[in-house]
């Protein structure tokens, strides 16, 4: 079975890279491999700033301060990178969808999958599926993948310290 790269995957992809951003282009190609994308993109100069740009302008989404907010900065996002959706059977790897053109750069390629993705994600499991972790002083990106849509910490760690931390507030 194959699994569609458009969902779960892209904005784990997404938030991977916003939470630590890699040092150079291989870094992040190497991240979207991890990642269940199995192609190889064009090569262009300002790839490693333009695809940061990319996770800059999903990181708009994440901050939204609501669902209709942030289906706009979607709309807007998948609007720059309007295809048609393209059933594919590039190397071998059995028959999937691509919502992008062939031979795209790595950027444009990240903006599709990342805003088809984020798109997908949310309206799948809810809009308020995403967000920052709710632990101080941590900004990371959450991507709630929970049953309960309850997921508010980005790891354990996070999780135990703001628990530690209310325990010390309600004992003082």
């Amino acid at each position: 079975m194959h699994l569609n790269p458009y969902g779960e995957y892209a904005v784990l992809l997404a938030a991977s890279l916003a939470n630590e951003w890699p040092a150079d282009r291989a870094g992040i190609e190497a991240r979207t491999r991890e990642f269940g994308m199995a192609m190889e993109f064009q090569e262009e100069p300002e790839d490693h700033a333009r695809s940061r740009l990319v996770i800059d302008d999903w990181l708009r989404v994440v901050d939204a301060t609501g669902p209709a907010a942030r289906a706009a900065l979607l709309n807007a996002q998948m609007a720059a990178v309007a295809a048609y959706p393209r059933l594919t059977d590039h190397d071998g790897e059995g028959w999937h969808l691509h919502y992008r053109d062939d031979n795209q750069v790595l950027s444009s390629v990240l903006r599709a999958v990342i805003s088809v993705g984020t798109s997908l994600h949310l309206v799948t499991r809810g809009m308020h599926r995403l967000g920052r972790c709710a632990s101080e002083p941590c900004t990371n990106v959450v991507v709630d993948v929970t049953r309960n849509g309850r997921q508010r910490y980005c790891s354990v760690r996070c999780a135990n310290r703001a628990g530690v931390r209310r325990h010390r507030e309600r004992a003082a």
